[in-house]
């Protein structure tokens, strides 16, 4: 039998104060729950990209110009992806679908950028 190995859980967050994306260096544990004040907490997928940049949950990856959003679907217990401009029918998101995809942005900087674009 091989040994075991965990796998490396690792996170970014998204300052809610500052409302930018950061790395983060330190987490608190309370009751098995992973938290930090004032972040939105984004695990890594596991998963690459086509460029090999690391994919993390509420990323939006890039098919030509379509854009998915990724995130974790607690009820099914696994990683999915949607179009952003039809949310319904998520899929399962595999390392195969990831390595076919080019991260964009996180979910949190899209939205903090199309809410400073004028109006038209």
């Amino acid at each position: 039998m091989n040994e075991f190995k965990p796998r490396k859980i690792k996170f970014k967050a998204w300052n809610e104060e500052e409302q930018l994306l950061v790395l983060l260096n330190s987490l608190e544990c309370h009751r098995g729950e992973l938290v930090k004040r004032n972040h939105i907490l984004l695990q890594f997928t596991g998963f690459r990209d086509k460029e090999g940049e690391e994919i993390y949950d509420r990323d939006v990856l890039l098919i030509d110009y379509d854009k998915y959003l990724v995130f974790w679907d607690d009820a099914k217990k696994g990683w999915f992806y949607c179009s952003l401009d039809k949310p319904t029918g998520a899929l399962p998101f595999h390392e195969a679908t990831a390595k076919t995809m080019r991260r964009f942005c996180s979910h949190f900087e899209l939205m903090k950028k199309e809410l400073k674009l004028p109006k038209r």
